[in-house]
């Protein structure tokens, strides 16, 4: 959780990291002030309304927060996103828009890579949602639901369905039902670990 300003810039690092964002040359930093990467500006500015938040506010900081939360909303609707405050660690990188459906009661790890059409939620009317470790990949289409938790270094494939936990590391699982496929090492596709 973001709970300081010194947690707020870890988030947004090893956001950058995770999407392999380089805004340290001029060059750079002139082409992301002309043309922003829409999906860049809306982590950013979900980490920052995570930010305020979690913090206690001064009444400035309060009517700053809702105006940070009108521009993170309006940039939600247009590239098809709900994802609620405070559900993944640090190093988040959302790949494409379009539709992706998050139940805030979800939590997801550090380094997650999330792909288009992605549906994480509850299941039969209980509250509870997945609990998904760290360095995971979601491919796209793919839907979890229930109360199920997913273990650290798991790669979920394209339009798995996946209803049930996963405790075995270092995995791959896909299918409808979702089952293990194959061992594998999640660095072949999270690169910056």
């Amino acid at each position: 959780m973001i709970n300081s300003k010194a947690d707020l810039k870890k988030y947004i690092e090893a956001d950058k990291i995770a999407k392999n964002i380089d805004d340290s040359s001029i060059k750079s930093k002139i082409q992301s002030f002309l043309y922003p990467e829409p999906i860049w500006k809306f982590q950013k500015l979900l980490r920052k309304t995570e930010y305020y938040q979690n913090k206690n506010k001064t009444i400035f900081e309060k009517a700053y927060f809702y105006i940070l939360l009108m521009k993170y909303k309006k940039l939600s609707l247009k590239l098809g996103y709900s994802i609620p405050r405070n559900v993944f660690g640090p190093g988040l990188a959302i790949m494409h828009y379009g539709t992706i459906v998050i139940n805030s009661k979800t939590k997801i790890g550090k380094n997650c890579r999330i792909h288009v059409c992605v549906n994480i939620g509850a299941s039969g009317g209980k509250p509870e949602a997945p609990q998904i470790g760290d360095n995971v990949y979601i491919g796209p289409g793919a839907k979890i639901y229930g109360n199920i938790s997913i273990a650290n270094n798991i790669a979920i494939a394209a339009n798995a369905s996946v209803g049930k936990s996963f405790s075995e590391e270092n995995i791959v699982i896909g299918g409808v039902p979702a089952k293990k496929i194959k061992e594998f090492d999640i660095k072949t596709i999270l690169k910056h670990l």
